[in-house]
């Protein structure tokens, strides 16, 4: 069951971490500053959100107990919290992007990355409500939280689209700290 909830995981880190366009040199100076503004602060959370997937995905392939389990993905859900909301806060932080419709793309992009680090901050209070004692209570448990996660790991998918559309992604695109990481990143598990 723990396999669905790392499936479910792996989507929303794989979708944070897409956070790179094609390359061109004729993007504005402005933009570009803007742009490694919001990527130099992205990229250790990233790495948090990817660190996470593992240890979930570690857990799901060792069979754990409930106990561990339901410890591993407490501590895996507020660390992804946390992650998204460094994000929101450096996407905010940055200002608009200054190209047209900026500022609606920066509050955007900004209210769904927090609202992703609420939802998985009411994850972790789910997880940890749980009662490990019973294994078949449990693992429904689970099944519900894999089956929210779904819902939040696509809900940011429009608002970071959008911020990582036009001249504002092919900026972020240059970043090294937007750039999908090249070894270790996580890979989506085969769903249970």
């Amino acid at each position: 069951m723990n396999k669905k909830l790392a499936a479910a995981l792996s989507g929303g880190a794989v979708l944070t971490m897409a956070l790179s366009g094609c390359s061109s040199d004729d993007s504005d100076d402005k933009v570009n500053d803007w742009a490694k503004s919001v990527c130099d602060q992205v990229q250790p959370q990233l790495k948090k959100i990817s660190d996470a997937n593992t240890s979930i995905q570690k857990q799901t392939a060792d069979n754990s107990k409930p106990a561990d389990v339901q410890k591993t993905d407490s501590a895996a859900f507020q660390q992804i919290s946390e992650a998204y909301r460094a994000m929101g806060g450096a996407v905010d932080k940055a200002g608009a992007p200054p190209v047209d419709g900026g500022d609606k793309t920066q509050q955007e992009a900004a209210k769904e990355l927090n609202a992703s680090s609420a939802a998985y901050a009411g994850l972790k209070k789910k997880v940890d409500a749980l009662d490990t004692k019973d294994q078949a209570k449990f693992a429904d448990g689970l099944k519900g939280i894999a089956d929210e996660l779904n819902k939040i790991s696509k809900s940011g998918d429009d608002a970071l689209q959008k911020l990582q559309s036009g001249e504002v992604g092919t900026a972020m695109g240059k970043q090294p700290g937007c750039q999908k990481a090249k070894s270790g990143e996580p890979s989506a598990p085969a769903k249970a």
